[in-house]
């Protein structure tokens, strides 16, 4: 334990972020050295020596604070021997609380290194679990170029309620899912993790999107619900949107099932259509009394060029100051012409500007783009 405080206590030592600031508190100890030397002898500011490690703590390491100290130290005893009262009683005091203050501005500087150390770790903890449970999407699949993006509505969150994923089939098509888990929290996260397990075990095995459907139902309100005490069985409600899709490599069209989700969205030129199916099923976790027979599949025109976009109700609920909700539908046809990457870096600077910068909920897009037979697979990302 002894060797671990002196190494987290060594590592903190470090010269902060803004180095030039380091101006602030040396010329304060430079001005108080010589407007004391050269005031009156009733006048003594040597006092104000205190706040330049004060000020130094707010953006520096407990080293550069330290050395701070150590200078405002010196100050006060060179202003007392140029003043010859180096032996006062008052002087001796006023080095004493300034070695005092020092060392506690040294104190915090090494508990907040420690602190932020923690805090680093906790966040890459948090980027390795949002890597394995909201897997990137494959950029090809198929004759299908596709990119994901998810934006958490806590900035130090890396993963929330919005979900989606994305599994080849034996039949040649491909098959994605997009839900959004009710609820926020650890909570959340878990049902997250329960939905996108059970959709990546039997997305490749499910013959058809209601089998599918009823899988995932079956294995959501099963999973949530086994450990539940039975006075709870009725009031907590666990539950989650989704979109399920299969898009074939040969034919050019997408078949759908919506669980209570928003409807995509074609960009078909400077069109954009929406894909609203007939029927729109319950919630995942709500369907216990739905059969296969129950789930309707929608077939909407996908054909070479256009571009499908999957989202969540975080992006289409998003509302500025002034109240209003994000123009989905007027913005995203500005960037049809951008392969799907670029689309949505647009779409993410552009809602997040409409925000100012916070968002209400967690808010997750996928684009999606049919190429020509025979495009080559894209080039790596530099």
């Amino acid at each position: 334990m002894v060797l671990r405080a002196w190494s987290d206590a060594r590592r903190s030592w470090r010269q902060g972020h803004a180095p030039a600031l380091l101006v602030i508190p040396l010329a304060l100890i430079v001005t108080v050295c010589v407007v004391d030397v050269l005031s009156p002898p009733h006048v003594h500011l040597g006092p104000l020596l205190v706040a330049a490690p004060a000020i130094t703590v707010a953006f520096a390491g407990a080293r550069t604070t330290a050395v701070m100290g150590a200078l405002a130290v010196a100050a006060q005893v060179l202003i007392g021997v140029l003043r010859g009262v180096s032996d006062t009683t008052n002087l001796q005091a006023q080095i004493a609380a300034l070695i005092v203050v020092s060392a506690v501005c040294v104190t915090v500087c090494v508990l907040r290194g420690r602190r932020e150390r923690q805090l680093l770790q906790v966040r890459s903890v948090a980027e390795a679990a949002q890597r394995v449970l909201l897997r990137p999407l494959p950029v090809r699949a198929g004759p299908l170029r596709i990119a994901g993006l998810y934006i958490p509505a806590e900035q130090e969150a890396e993963l929330g309620g919005d979900l989606y994923a994305a599994a080849r089939t034996d039949h040649h098509s491909t098959r994605l899912l997009i839900g959004d888990v009710r609820g926020s929290g650890l909570g959340a996260i878990s049902n997250t993790a329960l939905l996108l397990g059970a959709f990546r075990a039997a997305a490749h095995r499910q013959a058809t999107l209601p089998r599918l459907a009823v899988h995932l139902d079956a294995a959501f309100r099963w999973d949530t619900s086994q450990w539940r005490p039975q006075t709870e069985q009725d009031t907590v409600e666990d539950f989650a949107t989704a979109m399920l899709l299969d898009i074939p490599d040969h034919d050019p069209v997408v078949h759908l099932i919506s669980c209570g989700h928003p409807p995509p969205l074609v960009l078909r030129g400077d069109r954009i259509v929406p894909l609203v199916a007939e029927a729109s099923h319950l919630p995942i976790g709500f369907g216990g009394a739905f059969g296969i027979a129950d789930y309707r599949v929608q077939t909407f025109p996908f054909e070479t060029g256009d571009l499908l976009l999957l989202y969540t109700d975080g992006v289409i609920e998003a509302r500025d100051t002034d109240g209003r909700f994000y123009p989905f539908t007027e913005r995203a046809p500005r960037w049809t012409a951008d392969d799907p990457e670029h689309l949505l870096r647009h779409l993410q600077d552009d809602l997040l500007a409409h925000v100012a910068g916070h968002l209400d909920d967690d808010a997750a897009v996928v684009a999606i783009r049919r190429l020509a037979p025979g495009t080559p697979p894209p080039d790596p990302a530099p």
